[in-house]
């Protein structure tokens, strides 16, 4: 068994901790600091399989010393000089830098240079072609699978000319599909209708399933827009188009696995982060300083809160065991003295901006990233420590701040908010979201999303949050996407007797959701099914069931009446 001394930081091994259930467990931990305090050694370490908010200090007695990995040691890799020292590349930077390479155009090698030679790959698969259901027969499934056929082949042609068949599994292919926008545009005008209180079709009358047949033709709709399986669909009897996989962003394992819908962008191919603004997309995790929550405590005006992750601070204050913060303008100071001090000469009981919505306690105030900088940046700062996909940036200029509050006898106090960007160029309507921990699970983080599609709404545009979305964030959007399509599904009233119609562009103009968003939470909720050479929506009693009980807790609500809001022309750099 290892002693306590040989523990170093990249260590794993099982260490103790409680589940919800108050019950012990040894999950595999890293080990990525340790420090010493008057004698004692404490480790810092995160847990494999769990989010990183989970990570914390913890003393050798929940350290099992007789499982414990060292890492290995490894070459120093030269550097672009060929000198040593640079640390060794990971994994996943070497299959990136593989595929990278080998989608590059052939071209002359440098000298002393040998790069590799490209692999061209023909696809060659059994398309079905579109026929009616025969009764009897089982619906077809819209999903990837039901496009491509178990027994292609597939045919390697490297540079020396030569073929070779080779049979891969059906899911193991690493294939995009690449969705032209044309073809997109198509597809969002499949009509829909529902048969939500008439009979059942004659084609599975023992079924309890309420059924939505399209009055157009079939058209196909993409199952996945996951970048790394395989997903080809017919047109005409002609397969579309297939481009090489890109290497997708780390996930966790704790989010949700199948979140292509949100995680990724529209066209199945990842969009580079955004290197600009307030909250960027982040996605390099190899900074040890980063990966390490910094603040131990956080005491903003009656709640104090545990941060979740690490947020640039000024150094000196990530020392202290009690951060504090004015709840009004989110003014950071080291002691209790000093908050004291600083609420005699603060003003504020809002936060500074425009006051654009009240209802009840819950008020809504729009603030400029350009007029009220140090607010804006102090609130980048609280949010950076609940939010771990995002890299701060202090150039807030190109955003808006929407921040919820709620009222009382002492001022309206912060409850969460959201920000985007005064032009976006990808149709977002949302860069950050957050609600803060003392107010989570009680309806607000619905309510601050369906504030940002009535702001779109007034707008007059459809919208999306940026991507990637955290794993608390796509549960919350995921299940607003749901209640929102499904309220509008479930209201539509059939005109002389026959089912009522609707189509993916008139539930998007609605809702002011994207109509990719439309598609995947249909397809999430696995509503759509093929029927008699059309698709259809199938509205299980499960599903209605469900949603009207989910509707019933959903007490919180945004009232359009309530919303006093004036969009601006953010293109002309007047109104900056």
């Amino acid at each position: 068994m290892a002693e306590v001394g040989e523990v170093t930081e990249g260590c794993r091994l099982p260490v103790l901790r409680r589940n919800q259930d108050n019950e012990d467990e040894w999950p595999l931990a890293e080990i990525l600091s340790v420090k010493d305090i008057s004698g004692r050694k404490l480790f810092y370490v995160h847990y494999i399989d769990f989010n990183k908010r989970l990570d914390e200090w913890v003393t050798h007695d929940r350290l099992d010393l007789k499982k414990i990995q060292f890492p290995k040691k490894e070459a120093k890799t030269p550097t672009k000089n060929g000198l040593p020292g640079s640390r060794p590349s990971s994994p996943e930077r070497e299959v990136r830098k593989t595929l990278d390479l080998s989608l590059q155009p052939a071209s002359a090698p440098a000298s002393g240079k040998t790069l590799p030679i490209p692999v061209q790959i023909t696809l060659r698969f059994n398309l079905p072609k579109e026929r009616e259901a025969v009764p009897g027969e089982p619906d077809q499934p819209l999903s990837s699978s039901s496009c491509v056929q178990p027994n292609h082949r597939t045919t390697v042609r490297t540079g020396a000319g030569d073929t070779s068949p080779i049979s891969y599994p059906q899911h193991g292919l690493g294939v995009a599909t690449s969705w032209d926008r044309a073809r997109s545009h198509k597809l969002a005008g499949v009509g829909l209708g529902l048969d939500l209180h008439g009979k059942p079709p004659r084609h599975g009358a023992g079924d309890s399933k309420r059924k939505v047949e399209v009055v157009s033709p079939a058209t196909p709709v993409p199952a996945s827009t996951e970048t790394t399986q395989a997903s080809v669909f017919p047109q005409n009897g002609s397969a579309r188009r297939a481009v090489a996989a890109q290497p997708g962003r780390k996930r966790k394992s704790n989010c949700l696995g199948t979140d292509e819908d949100s995680q990724d962008s529209s066209d199945g191919i990842p969009s580079a982060p955004r290197m600009t603004g307030s909250l960027v997309s982040d996605r390099s995790h190899d900074d040890i300083i980063t990966r390490m929550k910094n603040i131990e405590c956080i005491e903003l005006g009656r709640h104090r809160l545990k941060p979740w992750y690490f947020s640039p601070y000024p150094q000196e204050l990530t020392t202290l065991p009690v951060l504090y913060l004015c709840e009004f303008c989110l003014k950071y100071v080291k002691s209790l003295k000093c908050l004291q001090r600083h609420l005699t000469k603060c003003d504020l009981r809002h936060p500074p901006g425009n006051e654009i919505y009240r209802k009840g306690t819950i008020s809504f105030f729009e603030i400029d990233g350009r007029k009220n900088k140090s607010y804006s940046q102090n609130l980048c700062l609280l949010a950076k420590c609940f939010l771990d996909h995002k890299t701060l940036y202090y150039d807030t200029d190109p955003f808006l701040f929407y921040v919820m509050t709620e009222y009382d006898c002492k001022g309206f106090h912060i409850v969460g908010y959201f920000s985007k960007e005064k032009e976006s160029t990808e149709d977002y309507n949302v860069a950050c979201i957050l609600t803060l921990p003392p107010y989570q699970r009680r309806g607000y983080g619905k309510l601050l999303i369906e504030f940002s599609y009535e702001l779109s709404k007034v707008e007059g545009k459809t919208g999306t949050p940026e991507k990637p979305l955290s794993d608390l964030g796509l549960l919350s959007y995921r299940s607003y996407w749901s209640q929102t399509i499904l309220e509008i599904l479930m209201n539509l009233k059939s005109e002389n007797g026959e089912r009522p119609q609707i189509t993916i562009n008139e539930i998007s103009e609605i809702t002011s959701i994207k109509k990719e968003d439309v598609i995947s939470t249909l397809q999430y909720l696995n509503l759509i099914n093929y029927y008699k050479g059309q698709y259809i929506l199938t509205l299980s009693e499960d599903i209605v069931d469900g949603h009207e009980r989910a509707m019933l807790k959903r007490i919180l609500r945004i009232d359009s009446k309530c919303l006093h809001f004036t969009p601006k022309d953010w293109s002309k750099r007047g109104k900056w």
